[in-house]
């Protein structure tokens, strides 16, 4: 894959990860706020003050994400972003790491 196609999937990425968070937010769901700068979206949940942050990393060809959890480090299988580790699909661990965290 080449830098651009990259850029492209990770911009999408973020995007519907952003989506995602608000969607849960206006659902009653969660109460976060998200930021975006750049490539780095935050994710802070309001109730405990903790954050999440998922980024695109180019020269890797990766999306990170950081969580009260740990980090994990996902690439892009041509339909999916798997984590590097244990090939977990990125928006199922938000999801349940979302659930988690904002408790």
């Amino acid at each position: 894959m080449t830098e651009s196609e990259f850029l492209i999937l990770a911009e999408s990425c973020l995007a519907q990860v952003e989506e995602m968070f608000e969607k849960a937010f206006d659902n009653d769901e969660l109460d976060v706020e998200c930021s975006r700068s750049g490539n780095v979206l935050t994710i802070e949940f309001v109730n405990n003050g903790s954050k999440m942050i998922v980024n695109s990393q180019a020269p890797m060809q990766e999306m990170w994400l950081a969580a009260r959890s740990g980090g994990f480090h996902y690439k892009y299988d041509g339909q999916h972003w798997l984590n590097t580790r244990d090939g977990t699909e990125l928006f199922t661990t938000l999801t349940r790491l979302g659930k988690e965290q904002g408790q």
